[in-house]
């Protein structure tokens, strides 16, 4: 690893490639100079939300960026406020820590129209006993005439600037060609496990942040009793026993009434796009405040995307000394959630690890139902004793006996039944049939179509 900023004169040396742990790039800064803009910039997607208002990204969003052959993590972090002790700012300034703590090479950003300020200086000075890569930025100019701005910011005594604007994209090709001689090139073509990808989603509070830092046995993201603090979905890698996860934190979902436009609306929507890419939802519900008509709404959003489903009833340990407390539990989710009959249930505490090897465990079982695939021939095997429990209804007499079913999708487990012209299947026979596939099959956890298809 590095141990000279590129300003000083002696050249720094290569950070070693680990392929369990590639380098980490940190985007640093005051509040509001363009962090997030160019995290989205260099990764070439909005992963972040972009707003004017300051203090809008909380967390360390984390990302895997591939430029050119060069592989590494990039973490996008909240403005850094070195007065802050308490409160949201003092959560977001120790995030803004933690990533300057685990970065390889450090890109200080600062803004060019508002000129060098007294918290761009504090932020300079903390990081001169920092013997790491530090490259400093200087956004927002995005014109010739902006040259003379950046002359202010040489009282820095740094040998090297780099004028961009991350908007436009002028200037980043530069600044990633700087330090990016200091990582190494990715020549292997191996392909990796791909991981499971794991939306934690609920309403706001319910402890899903909690959950993640769990997890991860670090403070990955801020925690607090304010409902909506978090707001971009940040992406996790884990591993566990051996294996890979990819799990994302989600803003939690409010009422739509209740949803503020701007920030919380953009929020919400981010949470529905990282719930379509995750491949299962570990839905977590509050175990003392009981279950509501807005987890009723949510638990229809997951079965309308598709996706499977674990549900982890968190804050039992608060409960866990009420008998029959479980059982009245489960009766409320079946009166609430009478369509949820098929996805398991754990009662636990996002704030004990003990809690995670039954999540696993659950977390296992229904990716295998979410990919399975029967055989046509098993499949027909099913049908025909099912048309013999219970035979379809057929217009003027005609037989049923030509309908047949095939697979034809996995994630979710769909299911085309091809039935001749004669044939009528309603409502009540699919969810039969879909009743029926569930005993035969398993499915736990995943969502089942059964498409009606014509010969």
């Amino acid at each position: 690893m590095a141990k000279d900023s590129p300003s000083t004169t002696q050249q720094p040396s290569l950070i070693g490639l680990d392929s369990a742990s590639l380098p980490v790039v940190a985007i640093i800064g005051r509040p509001n100079v363009g962090k997030s803009t160019l995290f989205n910039r260099i990764l070439g997607t909005r992963n972040a939300i972009v707003d004017d208002t300051p203090g809008v990204t909380r967390d360390r969003l984390f990302a895997e960026c591939v430029y050119q052959r060069y592989r590494f993590h990039i973490i996008d972090t909240g403005g850094l406020d070195l007065s802050a002790q308490e409160g949201m700012v003092g959560l977001i300034r120790q995030q803004s820590q933690l990533a300057i703590e685990e970065a390889d090479i450090l890109l200080v950003i600062m803004d060019g129209r508002a000129g060098l300020t007294p918290l761009d200086m504090e932020i300079v000075n903390l990081l001169r006993s920092i013997t790491k890569p530090i490259f400093f930025a200087i956004n927002k100019l995005d014109s010739s005439k902006s040259d003379a701005l950046l002359a202010d910011f040489y009282q820095l005594g740094q040998n090297t600037l780099y004028p961009i604007s991350a908007e436009q994209g002028i200037g980043v090709d530069e600044l990633l060609e700087a330090f990016l001689p200091l990582i190494p090139q990715d020549t292997s073509d191996d392909i990796l496990e791909e991981a499971p990808k794991i939306a934690l989603v609920g309403r706001p509070n319910v402890g899903k942040s909690t959950l993640l830092n769990t997890i991860l046995g670090e403070e990955r993201v801020v925690v607090s009793d304010i409902p909506g603090t978090t707001r971009d979905p940040v992406d996790s890698q884990v591993t566990y026993k051996g294996k890979p996860y990819l799990f994302t934190d989600t803003a939690g979902i409010r009422r739509r009434g209740k949803i503020d436009r701007g920030i919380e609306g953009y929020s919400v929507a981010r949470t529905l796009r990282a719930l379509g890419r995750s491949d299962l939802g570990v839905f977590l519900l509050d175990g003392v405040e009981g279950v509501t008509e807005q987890d009723a709404k949510i638990a229809g959003l997951l079965i309308r995307q598709g996706r499977g489903c674990v549900l982890l009833i968190n804050k039992w340990d608060l409960r866990k000394h009420e008998t029959e407390a479980q059982h009245g539990y489960l009766e409320e989710l079946n009166r609430r959630f009478p369509f949820f009959s098929f996805v398991p249930t754990l009662f636990g505490s996002a704030l004990q690890s003990d809690s995670l090897s039954h999540l696993f465990k659950k977390i296992d079982q229904v990716m295998k139902a979410f990919s399975t695939r029967v055989p046509t021939a098993q499949l027909n095997q099913f049908l025909q004793q099912a048309l013999i429990a219970n035979p379809l209804a057929t217009r003027r007499g005609n037989s049923s006996r030509s309908v047949f079913m095939t697979q034809v999708a996995t994630k979710p487990p769909t299911i085309a039944l091809f039935v001749g012209k004669s044939v009528e299947v309603k409502p009540a026979y699919l969810r039969y049939l879909e009743n029926q596939l569930r005993l035969a099959f398993g499915f736990e956890g995943t969502p089942l179509r059964v498409l009606v298809r014509k010969k």
